[in-house]
This record gives structure tokens, C-alpha cells and sequence, in this order.
């Protein structure tokens, strides 16, 4: 993958926007009507991304709470954390081995991932409610791993295009590739 053309501003431009000091309009980062580089290809990446993280939390959170004999609330609850923390936390170790203090790494996952996550896991979760008897299915139930893996592919159509639009003006993923 050509990684030029996730870079149209410098580092200082895409650092700016975790700090939040706002949209950079008329800033030079539009170059052929793509901000920032935006392509579908980024915004597919920057969505498995995010998805990986969510997936690892999710069924991390479903086996532990499943295996505590909890109920659908609370194991939800416990899924739900898990996605956002391993989400980040993916984001937070690529960002700090690049050289970037903690701090400024945490602040960099949080703008990157913290949209993306929050679509996956309402879109993921909304489908499994909705499928009749997945929130009663078990984990060796092939309803429970069709209805989760259902939700995963509908949040992964759907949170692309919100990535692509964010990445488009500088915000989510696009604040992680000053540090690539």
C-alpha cells in the first residue's frame, strides 16, 4: 500500500486535530478533492482495524461472562468495555512503539478509535438483539457465532463510509498516520 497518500499534511496538521483545535479548513490538506488521502481502501483499513479490536473484546467479554453464569445485561456490558478497550488498545501500542510518549498515545486512540468503536459495537450489538433467541443462545450455539459474525460484517458495511468521511476531514485514523 502506498502510505504517501495517507500524509497530505504534516504531522504538526494531523497532531493538531487530537488536541482539538478544530477543523483546519483552507489548511492544504485537500489534494484532488481527497482530504487527507481519503480513499475506500483507507477507510476499509482503518474499519478492520477497528473491527479486529472489537471482535477480540467482544467475544473476550461473551466467554467471560457466559463462563461467570452472568446475564445477558451485564455480560453485554462486559463485551461492550472489552471491544472499546482492546480497540484502543491496538491504536495505543502501534502509536507508542512509533516513539510517542504514553500520554499523547492515549489521546492519539482516543480520537482515532473512539467513533469507530462506538458504531461497531452499537450496530454489532443492535443485530445480535434483534436476531430471535441470540441473546438466549449459548457460546456452542451456531445461532449465538451466526448472529455475532452477522452483526461484525452489517457494523463493518456500515462503519466504513463513517470512517471514510471522518478520515476525509482529518479526524478518527487519520490522526494515527502522522505517526506511521
Amino acid at each position: 500500500m502506498d502510505h504517501s497518500t495517507h500524509h497530505s499534511g504534516t504531522a504538526h496538521d494531523h497532531a493538531a486535530h487530537v488536541g482539538g483545535h478544530g477543523e483546519h479548513e483552507g489548511h492544504g490538506g485537500h489534494h484532488g478533492g481527497q482530504a487527507h488521502g481519503t480513499t475506500w481502501a483507507t477507510a476499509m483499513q482503518a474499519t478492520l482495524h477497528c473491527l479486529t479490536g472489537c471482535a477480540v473484546g467482544e467475544i473476550l467479554g461473551m466467554v467471560i461472562g457466559t463462563a461467570l453464569m452472568w446475564g445477558n445485561v451485564p455480560t453485554m456490558v462486559l463485551a461492550i468495555a472489552l471491544a472499546f478497550v482492546f480497540g484502543y488498545s491496538f491504536t495505543l501500542f502501534a502509536v507508542v512503539r512509533a516513539g510517542v510518549s504514553l500520554k499523547a498515545a492515549v489521546k492519539v486512540a482516543l480520537a482515532a478509535d473512539t467513533v469507530s468503536i462506538a458504531v461497531m459495537e452499537l450496530v454489532d450489538n443492535g443485530i445480535v438483539a434483534l436476531v430471535p433467541g441470540a441473546m438466549d443462545a449459548y457460546l456452542s450455539d451456531g445461532l449465538f457465532w451466526y448472529a455475532l459474525l452477522g452483526g461484525f460484517a452489517v457494523a463493518f458495511v456500515i462503519t466504513t463510509p463513517v470512517n471514510k468521511w471522518m478520515i476525509g476531514r482529518g479526524k478518527g485514523h487519520a490522526v494515527v498516520h502522522a505517526y506511521h
